[in-house]
């Protein structure tokens, strides 16, 4: 199978696995696991993400509703007074033009998640409910099948930019078992500080093979702008930045927002399912994972496109006369994704 392909379909048996197993130590234990995929920031992203939250408080979260909150609304909710009170009065400088402040005013006000009213010329907040502190830790994993020298040099810089921002409290390097005595991505040079995990794809059979070190999610990080690109020779220093535990933090709830929302990524929103060779198949009958009757191997974003050769339309027919339901086989694939996609929230 290509490579590529199987990087793919072993991402989404960790992502099964993590939602299932989550975690693989004792020391997360009483915490409720959400469980990401392709998430991070504009400078980072990270293939696997496992938000571990308190159970009560992520029950008040809902209350927010399903979708999330943007910085500016978070601005707002965890702001806001218990008594009515002038908008400007109660809410911290902004840092930007307050007239956006009151644009995110409606949109809560629209959402219900804040009381609005109007006195004058004045527009008044009241809070609705106190935001919950649901977060607990931030877990990233990089998933790499086949962990062989080259895929470590390249994942290693990355895993040194994690440690050195500390933006995850754990990072982790998810791989397939090979069932050696000492498996051998022990030998690759990584960060001493990431996790290495063992994780047969068809059992989701898993065992640690590296601890990782928690990391000092609030204490400054350091972000590497630029490093020395003379060779093994150049002794020059590398320029870097300090980030702010305050702005961390923030970075680090914008993102938990993000997979509270959203899950994992559906796969079928970059993919073709209205093509006749699109199929969805279940390894171990709960999980499915897009199939190409053409290719014969599981699909990816990048094979399945319309540049692809193999590349079919669905019959008109199959897409009218609400068949089976209402439109096609491609659209009903997506309802059966949707039906299925497991958000794990408590109180949703």
């Amino acid at each position: 199978m290509d490579r590529a392909l199987s990087e793919f379909e072993f991402e989404l048996r960790c992502c099964r696995w993590a939602e299932r197993a989550w975690p693989p130590t004792e020391s997360a234990s009483g915490n409720h696991a959400i469980v990401a995929r392709q998430l991070g920031t504009k400078r980072r992203r990270w293939d696997t993400i496992v938000l571990e939250c308190d159970p009560e408080a992520l029950r008040e979260r809902a209350k927010f509703g399903r979708e999330r909150l943007d910085s500016d609304l978070l601005h707002l909710v965890r702001n806001a007074p218990d008594d009515w009170t002038y908008y400007r009065d109660c809410l911290p400088e902004p840092g930007y033009p307050w007239r956006y402040v009151r644009e995110a005013i409606h949109r809560a006000d629209d959402r219900g998640i804040l009381e609005t009213r109007k006195r004058g010329n004045r527009v008044q907040i009241r809070r609705k409910w106190p935001y919950p502190d649901w977060l607990n830790r931030i877990v990233a994993i990089e998933n790499k099948p086949d962990l062989n020298a080259s895929a470590a040099r390249a994942l290693g810089s990355q895993l040194e930019y994690d440690v050195a921002v500390s933006l995850a409290d754990e990072v982790w390097v998810a791989t397939r078992a090979t069932g050696d005595s000492v498996e051998p991505a022990l030998f690759e040079d990584l960060p001493v500080e990431a996790g290495i995990l063992t994780l047969e794809p068809d059992t989701l059979a898993a065992e640690v093979a590296w601890y990782p070190r928690t990391l000092a999610v609030d204490e400054p990080g350091t972000r590497i702008l630029e490093r020395p690109d003379g060779g093994e020779r150049d002794g020059s220093a590398a320029r870097f930045e300090y980030v702010e535990p305050a702005s961390k933090a923030e970075k680090r709830l914008a993102i938990a927002e993000r997979a509270y929302e959203r899950g994992w990524r559906s796969f079928v929103e970059t993919m073709r399912p209205d093509c006749r060779h699109f199929e969805l198949r279940a390894r171990d009958g709960t999980q499915l994972q897009p199939h190409c009757a053409a290719k014969e191997g599981c699909q990816t974003a990048a094979a399945c496109s319309s540049r692809c050769a193999d590349f079919e339309p669905e019959p008109p027919g199959w897409r009218t006369r609400g068949w089976p339901i209402e439109g096609g086989p491609g659209k009903r694939c997506q309802q059966l994704l949707a039906d299925r996609r497991r958000r794990r929230r408590p109180g949703i």
